[in-house]
């Protein structure tokens, strides 16, 4: 019996694989971390489930009951250090451990979900377990939505001749995520997704427009620009507020929390409740009758596409990307991190089916790739797995490579290395500053060492040596480490245009 234990690198990296297994199992992560640092080092990972919303228990030692509040090595307010970050922050007590825990339990899977603290004191940790454990709880449903708010979207929607829907991170915790197709193809809806929502219906549906608000995001503006309703279907503003490209555009939510916007957008209607509940009376609705052309969204994806792959000479990132989705598997999982590559990768990316595309868009934090891709892994033992990440947040999270090793996991790590902080890079020539503090000194390097504690390393310096990497990688029994040496120039391109 007991629960399988992983020792991190990092505490943070603990924390974000905590993060991915509740994703991917519903069950919520446990981390766990020492007191003072520990602790503080496990925030990174903690606030990144709280914004991203997955279930997750984070346990931190403490002091023994009797010198907690002292000023004594490594002690501080774990309590008011998680507060923040956290749904709630609980202490563990003799005689009270099961019922905390219970509660920590039934919080973290209640609607929105999100991350419990659990502070464990020493002697409480040390102390005979002598109470019944309970049933595991489930979480707490919200209400449906009241039904006049419901008729009210369904006149708005009947009306509509240009609708777009636009499906946001609520929806990557549906119990039932079949409705969101059966609405979009229930009221031909052309429709977009953020980032985190790639893949909850497939894109290459003929419906289907693409990622909003990442590389070549213009050209998705301009096509949303040109709706009479924008239909948020789950999204989360957290992502990306609707005022930074809905416009003047009408919008009718259907969410599970109001809409935070500010006074410049246009909000017809908000139908807030049970996201499933919602979605499957709109599934049940008479169709509504757009007028979009019915090639609209083939068109446009194939503008988009050729759109994010600028002509360039040599080894870039776009060719990068195109050689890993042709050499993942379909219902192989993709994990990423943070950087300009995140940009590229989100609109670049044919996420075929839910909970197959990795990455933190309401934290994002660098650091987040790697121990996503190994708890990856760990949930789904029997799927292909590729981490892709940048030469900056590999810096942040190599020793991971150590952990992977150790586990045995089949698991290509490909590293973008362009030899910059390239998003920031990116920022700087917009806002026409002087590039400063960006240059991360590589570019005399050509080949990686040999290893990274014992994880062999290969680099790539084309598509074609890549695609040979990651097929050899694919099957091998342990973790590989590709180095893609990469020109980051199209960026300046892509990104932020």
């Amino acid at each position: 019996g007991g629960l399988p234990y992983v020792l991190t690198a990092h505490e943070g990296s603990a924390a974000f694989a905590a993060d991915v297994m509740g994703r991917l199992t519903g069950a919520p992560g446990l981390c766990i971390a020492t007191l003072g640092p520990g602790a503080t080092n496990l925030t990174t990972g903690v606030g990144n489930a709280y914004l991203d919303r997955s279930p997750l228990l984070a346990l931190t030692c403490n002091l023994p009951t009797a010198q907690l509040g002292r000023r004594i090595q490594m002690a501080i307010d774990h309590h008011a250090l998680f507060r923040p970050l956290t749904k709630a922050t609980l202490a563990l007590r003799e005689g009270a451990v099961a019922s905390v825990l219970a509660e920590a339990l039934q919080v973290a899977l209640s609607e929105p979900l999100g991350p419990v603290h659990l502070d464990l004191p020493e002697d409480v940790a040390l102390a005979p377990a002598t109470e019944a454990v309970p049933a595991p709880p489930s979480g707490r449903r919200l209400a449906a939505a009241p039904e006049p708010a419901r008729r009210r979207a369904a006149e708005l929607l009947g009306a509509a001749r240009r609708p777009v829907a636009v499906l946001g991170s609520s929806a990557m915790r549906l119990r039932n995520p079949g409705l969101l197709q059966a609405v979009i193809e229930r009221h031909r809806l052309p429709f977009a997704t953020t980032t985190m929502a790639k893949g909850m219906i497939s894109e290459e549906h003929p419906l289907s427009l693409g990622c909003i608000e990442r590389a070549r995001r213009q050209v998705q503006r301009e096509l949303l620009g040109g709706a009479d309703l924008v239909v948020g279907l789950g999204y989360d503003v957290v992502e990306v507020e609707y005022e930074a490209w809905l416009g003047k555009v009408p919008l009718l939510s259907i969410d599970v929390d109001p809409v935070d916007a500010d006074a410049s957008v246009t909000i017809a209607h908000e139908v807030v409740g049970d996201l499933d509940a919602s979605l499957g009376w709109l599934a049940q609705l008479p169709p509504a009758r757009p007028e979009w052309g019915a090639d609209l969204a083939a068109r446009h994806r194939e503008r988009f596409q050729r759109a994010l792959r600028p002509p360039r000479a040599g080894f870039v990132p776009h060719h990068a990307i195109d050689v890993v989705r042709a050499a993942l598997p379909r219902d192989g999982i993709l994990a990423f991190d943070v950087g300009a590559h995140t940009h590229q990768i989100a609109s670049q990316w044919t996420a075929h089916a839910p909970r197959t595309f990795l990455i933190t868009n309401g934290w994002s934090s660098m650091g987040f790739g790697l121990p996503a891709a190994i708890a990856a892994k760990l949930a789904c033992p029997e799927r292909p797995v590729v981490a892709i990440v940048g030469d900056g947040c590999f810096q942040m999270t190599v020793g991971e490579v150590a952990v992977a090793r150790r586990l045995g996991l089949s698991l290509p790590i490909v590293v973008l290395d362009d030899g910059w902080l390239s998003l920031i890079q990116v920022k700087q020539v917009r806002r026409r500053f002087g590039l400063y503090g960006t240059d991360l000194g590589e570019q005399a390097l050509v080949d990686p060492p040999a290893h990274y504690f014992g994880v062999p390393a290969i680099g790539a310096g084309s598509a074609a040596e890549l695609a040979r990497a990651l097929t050899d990688a694919l099957v091998a029994d342990h973790p590989t480490v590709i180095e893609a040496r990469v020109d980051p120039g199209h960026y300046l391109d892509t990104v932020y245009d």
